[in-house]
């Protein structure tokens, strides 16, 4: 049921959130803060085996929960379809999928095959664009995308590799939604946090060593939190942020103003 507590920020706000897969990922973040804020929510796990293990986590907090794997064909198209009877319309969804071939992310960009980079691209980038447009039309009231990006988008971090390109590519994907969406009130944005240990950090190469390094170069002296993560995208969900669209946006406590 939609909350109606006007004293919460996003009472009545309508939200679709994809990629929980556990308590430490960014979208399960979002989810609890969308929901301490009143919204109302359908959020999406990777298939039947991952709904296993995030399914406790929505039940507690009353969010209804489908698998979706954005390589299937008919996948998304189905989430926004369950979506969109569940809640009537939507005012913001969070895109926070990425992925890559272990063998492509752990290898060089120059040895990355043609077939990993298009895999990558297309679940970590392009899905974004696909869900906008399903999306986009039962946003009448306008309303609000978020994708997630790192700083590897914008300067080579070591070992990031194969997602570095791909995110700069989702990070130029943002700015072009933006001017595509703005005319419908529809604002488009990406967050870029600070490296933090979840699931899809596991896969790259030394993560340890690269959540030292930002500990040691951030202005604030330590790593950001989930918690910090989440708030700033739905800040940028919500009315307050109604005057911006087409940033990315650091969540890094200042890693990527520092050489």
């Amino acid at each position: 049921m939609i909350n109606t507590d006007s004293a919460l920020p996003m009472a009545g706000k309508r939200g679709l959130i994809l990629g929980l897969a556990n308590d430490h990922s960014i979208a399960y973040g979002c989810a609890r803060e969308a929901r301490s804020q009143g919204a109302d929510l359908v959020a999406s796990c990777l298939n039947q085996k991952a709904s296993r293990f995030v399914e406790p986590l929505t039940n507690a907090l009353d969010v209804r929960l489908y698998a979706c794997d954005v390589e299937q064909p008919g996948e998304l198209e189905a989430l926004v379809k369950r979506a969109v009877e569940d809640l009537g319309e939507l005012d913001f969804v969070v895109h926070s999928i990425a992925w890559a071939p272990l063998d492509d992310l752990h290898g060089a960009v120059i040895d990355s095959s043609g077939s990993g980079f298009a895999r990558a691209m297309e679940v970590s980038c392009h899905s974004f664009a696909q869900l906008a447009k399903l999306c986009a039309p039962h946003m009448r009231r306008g309303g609000s995308f978020v994708t997630m990006s790192y700083v590897g988008a914008s300067e080579a971090v070591p070992h990031y590799g194969l997602m570095g390109p791909v995110k700069a590519a989702l990070e130029s994907m943002v700015r072009y939604m933006a001017l595509e969406l703005g005319p419908k009130g529809i604002r488009v944005h990406a967050v870029s946090p600070g490296p933090i240990l979840t699931r899809a950090a596991s896969g790259i190469d030394d993560f340890d060593a690269l959540l030292l390094r930002a500990h040691q170069k951030a202005p604030l002296g330590r790593l950001v939190t989930l918690e910090e993560i989440a708030s700033l995208c739905i800040f940028l969900c919500s009315d307050a942020s109604s005057g911006m669209t087409g940033q990315t946006i650091y969540v890094d406590a200042g890693c990527h103003a520092v050489a």
